[in-house]
């Protein structure tokens, strides 16, 4: 949630909150959290402190306390002490110092706070570069309150208020002790020179000189912790690039192997609370792992949970967690990650703690419409010493024969699952880029071809391979379909699938499930070994049984002193060479032509690079004058910048793909499949690539009012046609001798399939279906071959939402928005807005309203009811000109509510 907003909904117009963090403010032995807002007004900047409720949406949930302006005499430090500074992936401590005050909080550690502090260092940096008057800060002015005390700022540059000088004098008392533990970069001054190395973006960081880095590389304290210094700097262009590659390339003179073990564990609890010790799985080791990675699956299976990702089980799960690691250690938690029911919970043991850094986490969402977060992964990378490790936690696609889904939910989870990097030239991090892979959780891979009794008597003699030869995952792995470069251990345990809850029974349930081994836990990399692979039977709270892998792995580790020495040896190398031969590369071609391209359909290209040159290169994209970016919108290509070494070659992936933000044009032919690339060498010259194709119209992205005009097929039509169509105005339309349809006829076929086909279909709109399935269908809807929609009932309703979702203008066109909201408490407001709307948009919204009451009345079968279809079709027809917040999507839900009540007109 961007919290940015509430803070904005309390300025005047003339100021604008650029970013906002949540934080913890230290005052005497405690901590209060607060929100940080940076706000901008007539290029003078001042950090907002705010006290606030849990999640703050608007201005209702903020309260401003303090203004810390932004001036000569600002400074933010780090403060964390060494010890706490080990831990990378543990929160940031830093000071905000203005005049004689001080204020220390601790940031959330993660990307969101580095930007932060990118962002308040750039305002503070232009103080400093200003050869303007220092800035006067009236408008802070307008802000001050009488309830807030003498309050932060008066006129302008008077002390902090109320909470820095709490803050200060519990500082004084602490001061001596607080001093061995700071770095070093806080003592000295407090001119510009000093304060300005505290923290800094790549753009707003003053660049160090060659000489600064080439002592760095000589003192003789260069040590591992340098070099991590040294590789998360900015790029400051070619050289540096040069360095790491170098490194990377000889990271054998200077690295060796060392075995830490690694805990896995996966559980799937059924929604459940914990009733019981988690010991048994989580301590059933001899001696204490170095690392647990632990997922959970189906956290809170509630609809608030769903809706809103808010769980009080997250507390109840981890707290459990952190009761049952071995005895014989002592851990710390360095990241947890959750998505609605899909948690990762990542601890280390305390004497490693500060061989971590480099900790991200990212989610990605593959149910319904690939967004909603009820299927899909958590993951978590970081470095230890100096190996790069991801750790996934998925739930995958359900039901024994949607194993083809499942599939495809791995693949989009390796696809769209992307860590942002410290430097942010460097291109995402996706999951196969790391050393070490650990893939865990309820893969929902089920057991094929054999009944209930056959597999329950293989289980009961214990002959699990070959059970385990008609087991779904082994048969797409050995397909290569999934998995690809993946192990997994031998199982001989029983399948951890599907129980009476509370006890040992197979599920006794009407639906009788085949036993499956859903939960799994498998590894990609050099130099692993499993020491044990199992389920744990004694937790009997869940209807899955818990499973836990023990890993050994060969963690690459640098010596310190080879380290330095190769360091120096490439620095010298690389200052012979450096100026020494222009680069120059060879374009495997330079003209690229994409046929036939079709909406969310991927195509893609591969340009080869080959330095042919006598020293390494880095190219990059450029944009072209007067363009916002390198490429047209529906064009990307991967890698846009990189770096070639001599002789080397490298594959770039020119990608074309359509979305529902660059169809509406080309489906109108006001936009082309043409683009020019310019590829840029540094210290060399410019290549220029053409990239051309031919664009098929959808009706995906097309107007409401646009396909209501057209009783053919879109691709029978002329361009011309759909060109006037598209400029044709309602008024226009009105005048036209031919009757439009009511409703557009593509609409109607999907609605007409899913009310003939779908109407008891269980987690109809909830479970997402095919792409394979989508694309069959979007060209059923686009050629009119064949007559009725091919895919299952699950695809067709993804392909309706994924139609109404591409709508260049809503149902509810987004000048009767505000109205929506605003009338939402009232059914007869609502009602005459409705009736208010262009007769084709009225049309469409009260046959969806109908179809859906129709779904409604079988809600036994279906399993929907008002709040579930509100939350997914209110955002659709009634969508925000901009980002929605949370209140405004409970007030578009409890528009459409009305329109969903049976007997509704």
């Amino acid at each position: 949630m961007d919290q940015s907003v509430a803070i904005q909904e309390t300025l005047e117009r003339e100021e604008n909150c650029i970013i906002a963090v949540q934080c913890d403010v230290f005052l005497d032995e405690n901590t209060e959290s607060r929100l940080l807002g940076l706000v901008e007004s007539a290029q003078e900047h001042a950090m907002f402190i705010y006290t606030h409720r849990r999640m703050a949406i608007t201005a209702d949930d903020v309260s401003l306390e303090d203004i810390i302006p932004i001036s000569l005499d600002f400074a933010v430090v780090e403060v964390s002490s060494p010890e706490e500074l080990a831990v990378v992936g543990a929160d940031t401590k830093v000071r905000v110092s203005y005049q004689e005050e001080e204020l220390e909080v601790r940031l959330p550690f993660g990307s969101h706070s580095r930007l932060f502090l990118s962002e308040v260092n750039r305002a503070w940096s232009d103080v400093c570069k200003s050869t303007t008057p220092a800035p006067k800060f009236e408008w802070i002015g307008k802000y001050q309150k009488a309830d807030r005390g003498q309050g932060v700022v008066k006129q302008a540059l008077a002390p902090l208020g109320t909470t820095l000088s709490k803050l200060n004098q519990h500082l004084k008392t602490e001061k001596s002790s607080d001093k061995k533990g700071t770095s070093e970069k806080e003592k000295g001054s407090n001119s510009c020179t000093q304060r300005s190395k505290a923290y800094s973006s790549p753009e707003s960081q003053a660049v160090p000189s060659r000489e600064d880095r080439d002592d760095l590389v000589r003192s003789s304290s260069h040590t591992t912790s340098n070099k991590a210094q040294i590789l998360a700097m900015p790029q400051f262009g070619l050289r540096d690039n040069l360095i790491r590659c170098e490194l990377l390339k000889n990271e054998d003179l200077y690295t060796y192997l060392e075995d830490f073990s690694f805990f896995l564990g996966t559980y799937n609890v059924n929604g459940q609370t914990p009733k019981e010790s988690l010991r048994p799985w989580l301590s059933c080791t001899l001696n204490p792992p170095d690392m647990y990675c632990v997922g959970f699956q189906e956290l809170d299976l509630s609809k608030e949970a769903f809706f809103f990702n808010d769980t009080p089980k997250e507390m109840e799960w981890t707290k459990a967690v952190s009761e049952a690691l071995h005895p014989d250690a002592k851990y710390a938690l360095v990241k947890l990650v959750r998505l609605v029911g899909i948690m990762l919970i990542f601890y280390v043991k305390k004497e490693h703690a500060e061989f971590i850094s480099d900790v991200e986490a990212e989610t990605v969402g593959t149910g319904i419409m690939g967004r909603m977060g009820n299927k899909g992964a958590v993951a978590i990378r970081f470095r230890f010493h100096n190996s790069d490790i991801c750790v996934v936690n998925s739930h995958l696609a359900a039901h024994i024969e949607e194993y083809e889904r499942r599939n495809q939910d791995y693949k989009d989870i390796c696809s769209r699952l992307q860590f942002r990097q410290l430097d942010p030239n460097q291109p995402p991090l996706t999951i196969m880029k790391h050393d070490v892979i650990l893939w865990i959780g309820d893969l929902n891979y089920r057991i094929s071809e054999l009944d209930v009794s056959n597999v329950k008597e293989l289980i009961s003699k214990k002959d699990f391979e070959t059970l385990h030869s008609y087991d779904q995952l082994k048969r797409q792995i050995d397909e290569e379909a999934v998995f690809v470069g993946f192990a997994e251990g031998e199982i001989d345990f029983q399948p951890t699938y599907k129980y009476d809850t509370g006890s040992d029974k197979w599920d006794t349930s009407e639906k009788c499930r085949v036993p499956a081994w859903c939960d799994r836990i498998l590894w990609r990399g050099k130099n692993i070994m499993q020491q044990h692979y199992q389920s744990h039977m004694a937790l009997k709270t869940s209807d899955h049984k818990p499973v836990s892998s023990l890993l050994v792995v060969g963690i690459k580790r640098v010596n310190a002193e080879a380290y330095k020495k190769t360091f120096e040896e490439i620095v010298r190398n690389i200052d012979k060479m450096e100026n020494e031969c222009i680069p120059s590369v060879t374009l495997s071609k330079r003209e690229f032509h994409f046929k036939d391209v079709k909406y969310m359909q991927h195509q893609a290209e591969t340009l080869s690079l080959l330095n042919d040159g006598q020293v390494p290169c880095q190219f990059e994209f450029i944009q072209k004058p007067n363009e916002p970016t390198y490429c047209k919108p529906w064009l990307t290509a991967n890698p846009p910048k990189g770096f070639i070494a001599q002789g080397a070659s490298v594959d770039i992936e020119l990608e074309v793909f359509v979305n529902r933000s660059t169809a509406p044009e080309l489906n109108s032919g006001k936009e082309e499949i043409e683009d020019i690339l310019v590829l840029h060498l540094e210290r060399g010259k410019d290549y220029f690539i053409s990239v051309t194709g031919n664009y098929l119209p959808s009706c995906y992205g097309s107007s409401i009012h646009s396909l209501c005009q057209l009783r053919e097929p879109i691709q029978d039509m002329p361009q011309e046609t759909l060109r006037q169509v598209a400029e044709m105005s309602i008024d226009e339309n009105a005048a036209n001798t031919e009757k439009p349809l009511d409703i557009p006829k593509e609409l109607w076929m999907m609605v007409d399939h899913l009310f003939r086909n779908a109407l008891k279909q269980e987690d109809i709109f909830q479970q997402p279906g095919l792409r394979s399935e989508f694309a069959d269908i979007r060209d059923c809807l686009d050629t009119g071959i064949p007559d009725s929609l091919p895919g299952s009932n699950h695809s067709v309703a993804e392909a309706l939402l994924l139609f109404l979702d591409a709508l260049p203008e809503p149902v509810v066109p987004y000048s009767f928005y505000q109205q929506c909201l605003d009338s939402c408490a009232s059914a007869s407001q609502c009602e005459k807005i409705i009736s208010m709307l262009p007769q084709c948009h009225k049309n469409v919204f009260n046959y969806l309203a109908a179809f859906l009451r129709e779904l409604l009345k079988n809600s036994a079968s279906n399993r929907l009811d008002v709040n579930i279809l509100a939350t997914i079709f209110a955002s659709l027809l009634l969508r925000s000109p901009v980002k929605q917040d949370l209140a405004e999507k409970r007030k578009t839900q409890e528009f459409f509510q009305h329109f969903l009540a049976q007997g509704s007109s």
